[in-house]
């Protein structure tokens, strides 16, 4: 099965062993002093009402008073942990005197309470879907404790069966743990950060916009580096075990990735329905029937809204990317496992994916310091550029490392498994794996940036549609969505092809890899955005100047953009992670051909075609159901409390809190239940050809409908955006605000939300979660399944 030629790497398995933790540890301390950064510019607050910082920054041209900055902490306290003892329509001495006479009233659940509430649902459900993996896979061999013939590295004995199940459920349960505590830490610095970037902005708008960038570093540095060091650490660990067999030691650490993507997916439905069904009641009443401005304090569902936009942009996000990082990192290891690298146990070659990701986190380090110390913004202009240069200076650094690794980590030449048989690969085929799926990513982001940024004529046309109404303004949005697909799907489809030329299933997953391999500056532009958003609500909730306002939202506009962005890198790493487990998949469940002629393998890709309409349906109208409930209440608010609209009376925050929460944890499991229970029944009942069948149809159609909802929505979003700005005369002329087209296009935007924030996102996890659960559960399904065409 080894090449006689084969030659080890120049880096030593020493070096390699060193370079790997260092680089993770960087990535936390850069992350670490990013936050202290960030911590510099104070809250005011009284430690008192649980607020720990002292006073604020004094102003430049005082332009807002004492009392809107202490709301300011107020608002941020209430958005992160919930204990809101502030009524924002009221004045400071009158909010004093409520709070000590009835301190609980005011108490309602933040993003903190809401995510620990959700994370007591999933504990439960990270238990039992252990137990059935352990259960599954361990009867695979009836719970056999002897060792036996590895599938392979023929002639060599492997671990027994057992040992796999104990190891998959252990890996899956690391994997959950790591993603939740990632979807957590990115929450918590969105909310510490969201208060200082208002305060920033009374300085001017680049004081702010290196505040948001830097908190969106800390997110982005230390999911990088912790999902690394936890996959770096349980390999280790799990080699005390296995030894020398790295056959059943990568089989079992794809678990890893399955607990990431679990996780991923109830964080990205739950928040996407807790932060849509108050976006949408929120603007629908507040925006279209009162013409009252976002954000407005007035507003019942305000707070719930800017609560979901850290679950749902920010932790969903977060465990999202996670996923998709573990996901790619487990597909390249147990392909290389069965190859020459796996065969020849050269531990450097090996580790190949993990060299990658740790040089990664060094270039987005410098890429970093070029946004917020090197080239400083000083004009709202240059905000998106700045973003864009982000994208384009860390692709072309990691292409220059990328083929530092590829010569000095891999032999000149080696061979690779490629569906049974062995497919000689160089050295310089793999560098070009990796950089093709590293540019291809960052063409899907700037076609991305291209139809939904305001600043180009596709947003244009959509905002100028509103002229007519609301039904041309979803036509064009449509439209817009389905021809955005084009040039991502080409891309995507390049890439397969080169990589899979090159280097088979092995450089399908390096490619998606070298996708994911900028991460940390990805998600550092992605949570930029929300922070910036919230920055914007605050200060209008905290009744800051005009000023103030349109410097946050110059920096919300571009992070709306910079969102559809790293949603278009989310779902074009998707396809290929999801192409590369499927690989796998086929490897482990010993099929060697999948032929869409055979009827078996048919009904499966038909059905799995279905899955993300099916999924998509769920979403759309669990979202829709709440915002149904929200607008209802919003609207009773209004109208039976005296003095709400003049500003005179509060309103009752809680119950919108309360009706978004209620119907994130409620509608989530639906959802989930289809994604992780279609693998398990079709592999059980149908067999693997049949599942092999759902994998595809489920990846093919997945990617359209994902890139289409998130495309359309971000387009929407940004067109009302552009309406209400009203920079250039074209956007003058349809606006100002509360004029019928931009009502026009307040529509549009709320259709939108649930599509690029609900059901868009979801869809990549849903491909890629049922691919790697398939190969998780590929053993049993190989051994036991086809149960109802075993006894036709």
């Amino acid at each position: 099965m080894l090449v006689s030629h084969l030659e080890m790497g120049m880096l030593s398995e020493g070096l390699t062993q060193v370079l790997i933790p260092v680089a993770a540890l960087v990535g936390i301390v850069f992350a670490l002093l990013q936050w202290y950064v960030v911590s510099k510019v104070k809250v005011s607050g009284d430690s008192s009402s649980g607020l720990s910082d002292k006073l604020i920054e004094d102003e430049e041209d005082g332009v807002d008073n004492r009392e809107a900055s202490i709301k300011c902490a107020e608002i941020q306290n209430a958005i992160s942990i919930g204990n809101l003892s502030l009524s924002l329509s009221l004045s400071l001495s009158e909010n004093a005197l409520i709070c000590l006479l009835w301190p609980d009233h005011w108490l309602f659940n933040g993003a903190t309470s809401f995510l620990f509430t959700q994370y007591k649902y999933l504990s439960v459900f990270m238990c039992v879907f252990a137990a059935i993996i352990f259960l599954f896979l361990g009867s695979v061999k009836g719970f056999s404790t002897k060792s036996e013939a590895c599938t392979y590295n023929k002639g060599s004995l492997c671990k027994p069966a057992l040992a796999n199940a104990a190891f998959s459920t252990i890996a899956f349960l690391l994997g959950a743990l790591t993603s939740v505590l990632s979807g957590f830490l990115g929450m918590k610095i969105a909310t510490y950060a969201n208060a200082r970037t208002t305060l920033e902005a009374r300085k001017g708008v680049g004081k702010a916009f290196v505040t948001a960038f830097r908190s969106g570093a800390v997110m982005g540095f230390l999911l990088a580096a912790n999902g690394l060091l936890v996959l770096y650490i349980s390999i280790l660990l799990f080699k005390l075990y296995y030894g020398d067999d790295w056959e059943g030691l990568y089989e079992s650490i794809t678990g890893y990735g399955l607990g990431g993507s679990s996780m991923a997916l109830f964080g990205r439905v739950g928040g996407g329905i807790y932060t849509k069904a108050a976006d949408v009641g929120a603007d629908l009443v507040g925006k279209v029937e009162l013409n009252i401005p976002e954000d407005d304090p007035r507003n019942p569902a305000v707070i719930a809204d800017n609560v979901g936009d850290n679950v749902g942009d920010i932790a969903g996000m977060g465990s999202d990317l996670f996923g998709s990082y573990a996901e790619s990192s487990c597909a390249a290891l147990f392909v290389a496992s069965i190859s020459s690298f796996g065969i020849s146990h050269d531990y450097t070659a090996m580790s190949f994916p993990l060299i990658i990701s740790s040089v990664g986190i060094v270039v987005c380090l410098i890429t970093t310091l070029f946004a917020t110390d090197l080239l400083k913004i000083k004009d709202v202009s240059e905000i998106e550029p700045s973003l864009k240069r982000q994208l384009v200076v860390s692709t072309i650094l990691m292409t220059v490392g990328i083929a530092m690794v590829s010569f000095f980590a891999l032999p000149s030449e080696f061979t690779i498994f490629n569906f049974g048989t062995e497919k000689v690969v160089k050295n310089w085929h793999l560098f070009f794996c990796v950089a093709i799926g590293l540019w291809a990513g960052l063409v899907i982001g700037y076609t991305t940036e291209y139809y939904t940024s305001n600043a180009y004529s596709p947003v244009q046309d959509v905002a100028d549609s509103c002229r007519t109404g609301a039904a041309t303004n979803v036509i064009f949005g449509l439209a817009l969505g389905y021809k955005s697909v084009i040039i991502p799907i080409f891309s995507i489809a390049v890439a397969i092809f080169v990589s899979f030329s090159l280097a088979a299933m092995y450089g399908i997953a390096v490619a998606a890899l070298g996708m994911l391999s900028t991460i940390a500056t990805g998600l550092a532009i992605d949570a930029y955005g929300p922070i910036s958003d919230n920055a914007g609500g605050i200060a209008e909730m905290a009744g800051m100047s005009h000023k103030i306002r349109e410097r946050t939202d110059a920096l919300d506009a571009a992070g709306n953009t910079t969102a559809a962005i790293g949603k278009g890198f989310a779902i074009g790493s998707a396809a290929l992670v999801s192409l590369a487990l499927f690989g796998a998949f086929v490897s482990r469940a010993g099929i060697n051909t999948v032929d869409v002629l055979t009827p078996k393998v048919f009904i499966g890709l038909i059905v799995g075609a279905m899955l993300p309409y099916w999924f998509s349906a769920m979403t759309m109208k669990s979202v829709g159901s709440a915002a149904l409930k929200m607008v209802e209440e919003v609207r009773r608010q209004f109208k039976t409390i005296p003095g709400l609209m003049e500003g005179r009376a509060k309103p009752d925050y809680a119950n919108c809190v309360k009706i978004s929460t209620d119907a994130s944890l409620r509608e989530m499991i639906p959802p989930g239940a289809l994604v992780m229970l279609t693998p398990l029944i079709t592999g059980t009942l149908f067999g693997v050809e049949t599942l092999a069948g759902v994998l595809a149809g489920s990846l093919v159609s997945g990617v359209q409908v994902a890139i289409s909802a998130s495309n359309t929505g971000g387009a929407w979003d940004n067109a009302k955006k552009y309406i209400e700005a009203g920079v250039s005369e074209h956007a003058k002329s349809l606006g100002p605000k509360g004029s019928d087209p931009h009502k026009a296009a307040v529509i549009g935007d709320t259709i939108g939300d649930p599509l690029k924030d609900t059901s868009g996102p979801s869809l990549n996890i849903l491909i890629k979660l049922m691919a790697v659960e398939s190969l998780v559960f590929a053993p049993f399904f190989a051994a036991h399944g086809g149960l109802l065409f075993k006894y036709l």
